[in-house]
């Protein structure tokens, strides 16, 4: 497995990379941006790492040119790898008829109904396949590792992390869909990925997830704007904040007055969830036993063929 260089920029003496590989998981070509803090090329030892997961229509490429985050990044010494949001180039009937499904819109599942369950399986992209591509290819800790995202990608940092809590050592969200299952964004996305037992969903549903297993790791950060034209159909954060509450679950839920769903809302604060997660990673932790039944990023190894850091090409 082989990474392509798309583009190199050196950024606050760092470097913001974009590149592309084929990925077994999605049976296409993927592509993601890094952003390598100048920390990197120094260090003796690697540098903590972030996932971002954008929202719904998004690729890598919008939170790369829109959150201003590399300033920061580059500061508190910390790598951002910006993954694409679902798989690409594919031809499945309906894959680009609408905005909240197919193209753009992988939800962060591993699809079970056809003909989605070949391709759209981003939940393992995700948690096995790239952070075991990252770490083979960039001096980043995988035990320092944490999750944020948007929207659609917030709901996805939410269940990854409680879903693999020796994997994410951080988790925040801006504006995240609290309950698939109870907002049609999600119904629609989960009816179609994985069919009309709503049991399966609970999976991937944040408010499920935490009435099932509960969260001991550090407290969730979540903040959404009051002006945000999805909050009381799509979002719904009082359904996070509730279930937290009921489990006993650290949540600071900050609302912003005046602030809606855009990126000018995650500009504002994405320096505030930069420095809770550089915190939270501050130092270096023992991977504990899985939970959730996966491979994780050792057994992806595995399955894959070798990855050497020279394969950059």
């Amino acid at each position: 497995m082989t990474l392509t260089t798309i583009s190199q920029s050196q950024c606050f003496n760092g470097i913001q990379g974009v590149y592309s590989h084929s990925s077994p998981e999605t049976g296409c070509t993927m592509r993601f941006g890094v952003f390598m803090p100048p920390q990197a090329a120094s260090a003796s030892a690697p540098v903590p790492v972030l996932y971002w997961l954008s929202g719904l229509t998004c690729t890598e490429e919008n939170f790369i040119v829109k959150a201003g985050a590399q300033r920061v990044a580059a500061e508190l010494g910390i790598a951002i790898v910006t993954p694409d949001t679902s798989p690409r180039g594919i031809d499945l009937p309906g894959i680009a008829d609408s905005y909240d499904f197919g193209n753009g819109a992988g939800f962060y599942v591993d699809a079970t109904q056809a003909p989605w369950s070949r391709h759209f399986r981003m939940y393992s992209y995700i948690t096995q396949e790239l952070p075991w591509l990252i770490t083979a290819n960039f001096s980043v800790d995988p035990s320092r590792a944490g999750v944020f995202g948007h929207s659609m990608g917030g709901h996805g940092a939410l269940t990854l992390a409680l879903r693999n809590p020796q994997l994410y050592k951080s988790v925040s969200a801006f504006a995240p869909i609290a309950s698939p299952m109870r907002c049609p964004w999600g119904e629609k996305a989960l009816t179609g990925y994985l069919g009309p037992e709503r049991e399966a969903w609970r999976e991937y549903d944040a408010t499920a997830l935490i009435e099932s297993r509960g969260w001991k790791g550090t407290p969730l950060l979540v903040d959404q704007g009051t002006k945000d034209q999805f909050l009381a159909t799509q979002l719904r954060p009082e359904l996070l904040r509730d279930t937290c509450e009921r489990a006993g679950v650290a949540l600071d839920l900050r609302m912003r007055e005046g602030y809606d769903h855009s990126y000018f809302f995650i500009a504002s604060f994405v320096e505030e969830h930069l420095r809770f997660h550089a915190r939270n990673l501050s130092r270096k932790s023992v991977l504990p036993a899985k939970d959730d039944g996966d491979t994780g990023t050792a057994g992806y190894r595995g399955r894959s063929t070798a990855l050497l850091k020279d394969s950059l090409s």
